[in-house]
This record gives structure tokens, C-alpha cells and sequence, in this order.
């Protein structure tokens, strides 16, 4: 006898359809699974017998063989669970329903037979959709994750004996739903830059970083309140769309950090890793690769307190998802690639002791000290961070002034949705959503400046060393401070302004 199901395999973010072939036959009883699964797979067999026995069906004493196709792609997980059971009925007669060859089952099986929840639910559904699959039979706990997905219908179950029950037509189970609007409707954020008092030239940074998409670099002494601002920066950026809000949904899905009950993330993400973080942790990746912190921050902000504590080559190891927007990771069992659209700001102090070119404490360290801790910092990377602000401790009879004004995050929301908007419109069909992302020609093409502006930028060029990198994140800056004032054209001011944000490590950095 022999029995066909479906099921959903990852590899990477995207998901892909395995075929469960199980052939049954008369000899020595056996039950052996082929086609590269990992150790959860073959412990399946297992998990499979009891579960069947339990849930009141008799398990054949036959030879079984299973084949997971494509059998040349390695599978991990307990995903296969389900499917193998609902196999193995089939071929005994226990579901008499075989019309199943246009439903997928995920779920992995407790040895009673409940369908215990996975990872990577969101990724499959969207997967089983796009195949041609009209509908998914998931554990009950995955269900609000995989009714996310429109156009395809999504079973709940919370044993095996549901499924039977279901395909032999003797239990009615309706199609799961959810109110996808209703996640938009509640966005909510703990922290708010009304609380910030002062900083006002830092608040102008982060604001052209939402922006533009800007990468930010805040040096200052302790307590000058660099992280504050760093964790109220994802409270400015617009609202996640509905399409970013899946993308980003799936990645938390395969690394299984999706919070219970929250079917779909619906604000910005902010990752804070600390300083001990390793490169596979930070990038993504092990024996069976998973997103790193870089993708977990997609749509969303990577914020690198005390910048030069972390390890040199996790620090190093950024350019090319700065760069590239993706991380490709390459290992024995296949290459693996995860989105990384990501806002990075930095924080570090000036000196081991924070105070170096502080107005009020006088620094501690010595030259070599100083010397030293900057340069865990390479130039390349440097470079690679548009804005560059220095942050200043608030005064004390500033802090304390009930009467001074601080602008709220939704205020300065609007600012930064209507620069986008602007960029979204001027760079429609180009695969271009905010400046920072201009590259050659486009910047040519999009950061035109007058004779004199120009000539001032040659000028600060050759002057202050910049390099061509940074002599084009200067237009780029340029031209959102320039959509941020609704200007069609760079002016002058706004290079001005973008210019002096780039030299605030000349004034740190020991030379």
C-alpha cells in the first residue's frame, strides 16, 4: 500500500512543499524514514507509533518506509510529525478520505497524540499558498499565526484523532480567522520622546535618520542619555505595512521568538544585543543556520550600546549586511539567505572613562588609553555611518524646568512619514524606498546641487579628507533634510547642515 501527503519544509525564510511518500508491504516489521532528515526527524518514528496507538488506532506490524521528497535537500524539525501519522492511516484504512492531496499538514506529535505547536508556522502557510495548496491542517496554538495568511483555509487541530475524525467527515472543524486591522489598530509604544528633555540637536539627527533611513553613530559621556534616545528612536519611524509586518513576522516564526499571542508583529523592531554577542549570534547561523540579530532588526533598528566593547570581528562583520541589505550564510547543508533592511545607531563614550572633551569632568586616560579604545572602531566601518552626533549631558536647571517643551513621537512621526512618502513617490518602480539606499548614477540623478553648493563640497572634500563614500552619504543626508523641509531641490543650508554631522568624530577622535 501506498499513501502521498503534504507537507512544509524552511530553508532559509521560504518555505517549500515535502512529499511524504510512505510505502507499506508485507516482511519483517520495520519503520525507516529516507530522504536527509535530521536526528528530530528519525526519532519521528517513535513519537509516530505512540501517538497512534494512543489516540485508540492499532499501529501496523508491517514494513514501512518513508521517503521525504525532495530527498536531496536536508529537512530538520518535528514539522513531519503529523503527516507521517495521516500517512500510515491511510494506507491501513483507518482515514478513508484519500482525496488529501490538496491539504498540507505541519505539527509535531506528543507520544499521547496532541499536536504540539512549531516554528516557522507563518512561513509555511505563506509557502502552502503560494504552491497551489487550498488548505493547512495546523496545531491549535499555531492557528491565529497561520490565519494571518489570506487564501488559504487553516484547520485547527488538537490531537490526532481531530484530523481523522475531520478527514473521514464525522467532526466539523470551520476554517480559522483572524481581524488583521485589528493588530494595526492597537500599535502602542511604552516609551515616548516627550520624555526627553533637551537634546535637541540629537533629536534632530534621529529624526533625519527615520527619515532617510540613516545610519547614526551618538558619542557622548555617561548618563548623557544616548541609550534613551536610541530606544525611543523606533517610536518616530511610519507604520509598518501590512507586507513588512509579514516579512518581519516570518523571521521571528523560524527563530521561535514570535510572542504567545501575537500573531503578527506589527511595530518596529528593536534589538539590543549585548556586547558579548558572538558573530554567528550576530549575523546568523550554527549547524542549522538561523537570522541572526541583523535580520531579527529587520524593518527595524540594531542599537550597539557601547560600540567599542563588542568583539572586533563581530563589529567587522556588519559591512556587508550595511552594504547588501541581506545576509548570505554558507554551510555543508545549503546557502541561506536572510534580509537585513535594517537602521543601525551606535553609542559609545569618547574613552575608556567617558569624559574626553567633556566640558565638566576631566578625563583620566592616558593618550595610548584613549588611542587604543577608538580605534576598535575601524575606518571602514566609521565610514559606513551617515550621521554622526554628539550627545551632551542635560543641565540641571534644564532637567528640572517643568515649563520646557518636548515634542512627542507622534509629532515628529509626521514629519518623518511625509519624507517618506515623498521618497517613495520620486523613486517609484526603482526598487528604492528611502535615500539611503541611492547608489552611483541615482545619486547623480537625485542630488543635483547648484554651482556654489557644489563648490563648497569640493571644497570641505579636500579639505577634511573625506572619502568618496562619505562625500555621497553627505548628498544623501542632503537630500532628506531637504524632503523633510518639502524642498524639490538640495539647497545650500541643507548640505550645510548634512556636512557638519559627518565631522563630529574629527572633533572626538584623538589624532
Amino acid at each position: 500500500m501506498l499513501s502521498k501527503t503534504k507537507s512544509m519544509a524552511i530553508l532559509g525564510i521560504e518555505a517549500y512543499i515535502v512529499d511524504v511518500e510512505i510505502d507499506m508491504s508485507n516482511g519483517l516489521p520495520s519503520f525507516d524514514i529516507v530522504g536527509l532528515g535530521d536526528t528530530e526527524v528519525k526519532e519521528a518514528r517513535d513519537r509516530v507509533r505512540s501517538a497512534i496507538k494512543n489516540s485508540g488506532y492499532e499501529f501496523p506490524l508491517k514494513k514501512i518506509t518513508v521517503n521525504l521528497a525532495p530527498a536531496n535537500t536536508k529537512k530538520e524539525g518535528t514539522a513531519f510529525d503529523l503527516p507521517l501519522a495521516v500517512g500510515i492511516l491511510v494506507c491501513i484504512g483507518q482515514i478513508k478520505n484519500e482525496n488529501i492531496e490538496n491539504i498540507a499538514f505541519v505539527g509535531e506529535l506528543s507520544l499521547d497524540g496532541t499536536i504540539r505547536p512549531i516554528n516557522g508556522i507563518l512561513p509555511m502557510t505563506i509557502g502552502a499558498k503560494q504552491r497551489g495548496i487550498s488548505s493547512i491542517v495546523v496545531p491549535f496554538e499555531n492557528a491565529y499565526e497561520a490565519a494571518v495568511v489570506d487564501g488559504i483555509k487553516v484547520y485547527a487541530a488538537k490531537n490526532l484523532k481531530e484530523v481523522v475524525d475531520f478527514l473521514n467527515g464525522e467532526r466539523i472543524i470551520e476554517p480559522f480567522t483572524v481581524d488583521i486591522q485589528s493588530f494595526f489598530n492597537n500599535v502602542e509604544y511604552e516609551v515616548d520622546f516627550a520624555e526627553v528633555k533637551g537634546q535637541e540637536n540629537a533629536k534632530r539627527v534621529l529624526e533625519i535618520a527615520a527619515a532617510g533611513g540613516h545610519n547614526v553613530l551618538m558619542i557622548g559621556p555617561p548618563g548623557s542619555g544616548k541609550t534613551m534616545l536610541a530606544r525611543r528612536f523606533p517610536t518616530i519611524l511610519p507604520q509598518m505595512s501590512f507586507e513588512e509586518a509579514l516579512e518581519v513576522t516570518k523571521i521571528y516564526s523560524i527563530a521561535g521568538l514570535l510572542p504567545k499571542g501575537t500573531p503578527l508583529i506589527t511595530t518596529r523592531p528593536f534589538r539590543a544585543p549585548h556586547h558579548t554577542i558572538s558573530t554567528v549570534s550576530l549575523v546568523g547561523g550554527g549547524k542549522y543556520p538561523k537570522p541572526g540579530e541583523v535580520s531579527l532588526a529587520h524593518y527595524g533598528v540594531l542599537f550597539l550600546d557601547e560600540i567599542p566593547e563588542f568583539k572586533k570581528d563581530a563589529i567587522e562583520v556588519l559591512r556587508q549586511p550595511l552594504e547588501d541589505e541581506f545576509v548570505t550564510i554558507t554551510r555543508v547543508n545549503g546557502t541561506f539567505t536572510y534580509p537585513s533592511k535594517f537602521i543601525l545607531i551606535l553609542a559609545m563614550n569618547p574613552c575608556p572613562c567617558g569624559y574626553y572633551g567633556d566640558e565638566t569632568q576631566e578625563c583620566r586616560c592616558s593618550i595610548n588609553e584613549i588611542r587604543r579604545y577608538q580605534n576598535k572602531i575601524s575606518g571602514p566601518l566609521l565610514d559606513r555611518i551617515d550621521l554622526h552626533v554628539e550627545v551632551k549631558p542635560l543641565k540641571k536647571d534644564k532637567y528640572f524646568d517643568e515649563e520646557t517643551f518636548t515634542e512627542s513621537s507622534k509629532e515628529i512621526r509626521k514629519r518623518v512619514s511625509r519624507a517618506r512618502e515623498i521618497q517613495l513617490n520620486r523613486y517609484k518602480g526603482r526598487g528604492i524606498y528611502f535615500n539611503s539606499q541611492l547608489k552611483g548614477n541615482m545619486i547623480k540623478k537625485y542630488c543635483k546641487l547648484d554651482s556654489d553648493t557644489k563648490k563648497f563640497l569640493n571644497e570641505a572634500f579636500e579639505k577634511f579628507y573625506l572619502s568618496a563614500r562619505g562625500y555621497n552619504k553627505i548628498l544623501k543626508i542632503a537630500r532628506t533634510i531637504a524632503d523633510l523641509e518639502g524642498a524639490e531641490n538640495i539647497g545650500f543650508e541643507h548640505v550645510a547642515e548634512a556636512f557638519q554631522y559627518r565631522l563630529v568624530d574629527s572633533r572626538y577622535w584623538y589624532k
